[in-house]
């Protein structure tokens, strides 16, 4: 089944680095260092620090606050070491569909053809399965 899937730690493509769940090494000390997914585009000079969450309650805005102020020192840390443009990208969506407007335009940063609507449709399949 595809939930049983397992995709590889580190994966290698046309010059893009995609890094899933594994801590980002930096200088210094940082807690936060474990976002999702890291894509590094290495023919772009960017990296985007993906962090997805699918909460319980109403708050999207104290959620996506608070994914974009825990990897705050990550991104300035990964922005200096690897001399490259670094965003965070939170994907946040409730359990029942609800996103925050203007999540197309992060998806929009995102490789492939994806769309939130996607994501919704997923989501609320996923939480009708674990309902019943």
């Amino acid at each position: 089944m595809y939930y049983e899937h397992m995709p590889e730690r580190v994966i290698n493509y046309n010059g893009t680095t995609t890094v899933w769940d594994v801590a980002v090494i930096t200088d210094r000390t940082i807690l936060a260092n474990r976002p999702d997914v890291v894509l590094h585009d290495k023919t772009e000079k960017t990296c985007l620090l993906i962090d997805v969450a699918i909460s319980d309650d109403s708050n999207l805005n104290t959620k996506e606050t608070e994914k974009l102020s825990k990897y705050k020192d990550l991104e300035i840390d990964v922005s200096r070491m690897w001399r490259l443009r670094t965003k965070i990208v939170p994907v946040i969506i409730e359990a029942l569909g609800t996103v925050k407007r203007g999540l197309d335009q992060n998806f929009q940063l995102l490789p492939g053809h994806r769309s939130a609507t996607d994501l919704q449709k997923f989501t609320v399949m996923r939480t009708a399965h674990s309902i019943r």
